[in-house]
């Protein structure tokens, strides 16, 4: 088994590998001068296990075009199975067509990392669980939640409820909601086009109740902070939020800064920004030892299903 890191999150690489207690794939990642991508392995890879770590996170396009280069250079490389592992799956939010002349950009990218080579994908908190479905090759799709959920639970948090801040994220709510014996609330929303919401009311009891905002991204953070203009009308004692992937795109953190949020709980499948770990309101939580635990797994051919719990 050999671990190789793309450009995206090399933190969260080397958490990966010191799990494993092995060192990082040596090899050469730049860019040539008119900013294409140059990439070579500097060791033997042939018959080797190879695991590549790349987030799509931030110049989503650029990374995923390097992981791209890097899956092609492994298989002419001959080595002997490859597997991406993907903490951010990038264009997951475009997964069917919700319009007339629209593309699926899920499937599109699912196409492209087989057709680089890879046979099998190492992910986390898809957008929608049917994202598993556009691939031919093996999928496993790891779960935050008993991470996000351990730190809350440690929070000694009384009068619970887990709030879906929309009817999509019911589901991922219901599960998360059950892992801390909490009550369910959805915040029933409409999205006049792209990145921005319009939250219309609360479907359950916040009043007096700690409230836990549930999603799998934070991106311009609109949907979170109408979300918690909402919670608190309604008369919310305090209002978190727990979410996998801090995008935290455009005005992000300025939007949690001025709102009425105590704390946003996230993980590292995206490095932090720096403006957000400035603020202090974010916690992040490290989710290293899941991946390095279903690398080793998968290595060794056993079983990942019980990390899924």
């Amino acid at each position: 088994m050999k671990v190789f890191a793309g450009s995206s999150n090399t933190a969260l690489a080397k958490e990966i590998v010191k799990y494993l207690q092995i060192d990082l794939g040596r090899c050469v990642l730049d860019r040539f001068s008119d900013g294409e991508i140059h990439f070579y392995i500097d060791e033997n890879v042939r018959g080797e296990d190879i695991f590549v770590i790349q987030s799509g996170c931030f110049d989503a396009n650029f990374h995923l075009m390097e992981l791209f280069v890097m899956i092609d250079a492994f298989k002419r490389a001959s080595a002997g199975r490859i597997t991406a592992v993907i903490p951010y799956f990038a264009y997951a939010r475009q997964d069917w067509k919700d319009r007339p002349r629209v593309p699926i950009s899920a499937r599109l990218v699912a196409d492209l990392i087989e057709m680089a080579g890879a046979n099998r994908v190492l992910a986390m908190d898809l957008h929608s669980p049917q994202i598993q479905g556009f691939f031919g090759i093996p999928v496993d799709n790891l779960q935050a939640a008993p991470v996000l959920a351990g730190h809350i639970r440690n929070l000694r948090l009384d009068n619970l409820t887990v709030v879906s801040p929309d009817a999509g994220g019911v589901g991922r709510a219901r599960v998360f909601a059950k892992r801390l014996d909490a009550k369910l609330a959805i915040i029933d929303k409409r999205r006049p086009r792209p990145n921005v919401a319009q939250v219309l009311h609360v479907i359950g009891e916040v009043r007096n109740q700690n409230v836990v905002i549930f999603d799998d991204m934070i991106d311009t953070a609109g949907t979170m902070t109408l979300s918690v203009e909402a919670l608190v009308r309604k008369g919310a004692k305090r209002v978190f939020a727990a979410s996998t992937h801090a995008i935290l795109s455009g005005p992000a953190v300025e939007r949690i800064v001025q709102s009425k949020f105590e704390h946003i709980f996230v993980t590292n499948t995206i490095p932090l920004k720096k403006r957000a770990k400035a603020s202090g309101r974010f916690t992040v939580l490290s989710v290293a030892e899941l991946f390095g635990e279903a690398i080793r797994r998968i290595n060794e051919g056993s079983s990942v299903s019980s990390l899924f719990a």
